[in-house]
């Protein structure tokens, strides 16, 4: 059986501020389906915009789509990534990622889901924090 997602039947949601800092939404490619365990969507941060810090049970794949964005490790720099780029976040990763403070950016995010969840979220980048670790 093959299961036929017409383009646009999946709506357009708000991220949850709960976890995002800024104007995020995500736009849903699939949930997971048992027995698959895979989500996907893309994500779009306008400038300034980020997750809160987080892990992944299984990792996340991001692919960068459009604009310019920062993903930052805890302890580390952030790094730029741009279009085309495709990142690999080891699983119980702590990190964050977004647009960078004048740019949007958009990418694609995979992962895999586990006991229902795909993320366990931590506190937020504050705003010195995103602006110290983003110039």
């Amino acid at each position: 059986m093959i299961d036929h997602i017409p383009a646009g039947t999946l709506p357009s949601r708000k991220a949850p501020p709960e976890y995002f800092t800024g104007d995020v939404r995500m736009d849903l490619i699939t949930e997971s389906r048992p027995p698959s365990q895979v989500f996907a969507a893309r994500v779009t941060f306008e400038p300034g915009a980020r997750t809160a810090w987080h892990t992944h049970p299984v990792g996340q794949i991001l692919h960068v789509l459009s604009g310019v964005g920062l993903i930052a490790l805890r302890g580390e720099a952030p790094r730029t990534i741009r279009p085309g780029d495709s990142i690999w976040i080891e699983p119980g990763v702590e990190h964050w990622h977004g647009a960078t403070p004048d740019t949007a950016m958009s990418h694609m995010a995979i992962q895999q889901v586990e006991d229902g969840s795909g993320a366990t979220w931590l506190e937020h980048v504050t705003d010195p924090d995103y602006l110290k670790l983003a110039t």
